[in-house]
């Protein structure tokens, strides 16, 4: 099996922890963080984040997954993963086997596919992106780049989101639509129009609150 590290001790930790081992093709080493946080789920602390460069010395082809959540935009998971990919470590995909993920999908490295997902056929999946618990991302869609697809969001066909946005919990993206770069939608928004200007959307149709 495939060493791997989880880089971050919370709760999105937790539930790739139990993916993990569902899969049943990674040996979880431990996780670091930026402090102890303890046994999380039977998995240890192996030290703070800047370990890794040892870790990655002794352990051949170590792997690691970026296993910190996103509540907002996805700069710092960005920034985070910037000062980690001079190491020699990889940032394989993962996906639940839980999800769906039919023909045609492309999935970037370090992204993370939850239980209960549905991803369709034609769909990009970003470098670093989210596809949380019970969402869907329909046919054709593009996610950029450390986007976030909340638990419960509905991302209908043809949609395009771009890099660091986010669907919040229960949000729904209309067909053919675009939310661009820098856009935060609000729990149980419903996105009726293309969103150019980042910033926070609310309500039904969704609306600029904040820039």
């Amino acid at each position: 099996m495939n060493p791997i590290v989880l880089i971050g001790a919370g709760g999105h930790a937790k539930v790739i922890v139990s993916i993990l081992r569902k899969l049943d093709r990674f040996d979880i080493l431990g996780y670091t963080a930026l402090e102890n946080r303890g046994d999380l789920m039977g998995v240890p602390f192996l030290g703070l984040d800047g370990d890794l460069a040892e870790l990655a010395d002794q352990h051949k082809n170590l792997t690691a997954v970026l296993a910190v959540g996103q509540v907002g935009l996805g700069n710092f998971r960005f920034s985070l993963w910037e000062k980690l990919r001079a190491l020699s470590i990889s940032f394989p995909s993962i996906v639940s086997p839980n999800a769906v993920v039919n023909e045609a999908v492309s999935l970037g490295e370090s992204a993370v596919v939850m239980d209960g997902a549905i991803i369709n056929s034609g769909a990009s999946i970003g470098r670093g992106a989210i596809v949380n618990t019970n969402s869907t991302v329909e046919h054709d869609v593009t996610l950029g780049d450390w986007v976030h697809v909340a638990s419960g969001a509905t991302i209908s066909g043809g949609v395009t989101i771009g890099r660091f946005s986010m669907i919040g919990a229960g949000a729904t993206v209309i067909e053919g639509k675009t939310v661009g770069s820098g856009c935060l939608i609000g729990a149980g928004a419903t996105v009726t129009r293309d969103l150019s200007e980042p910033g926070v959307y609310v309500g039904c149709p969704a609306r600029l609150i904040k820039s």
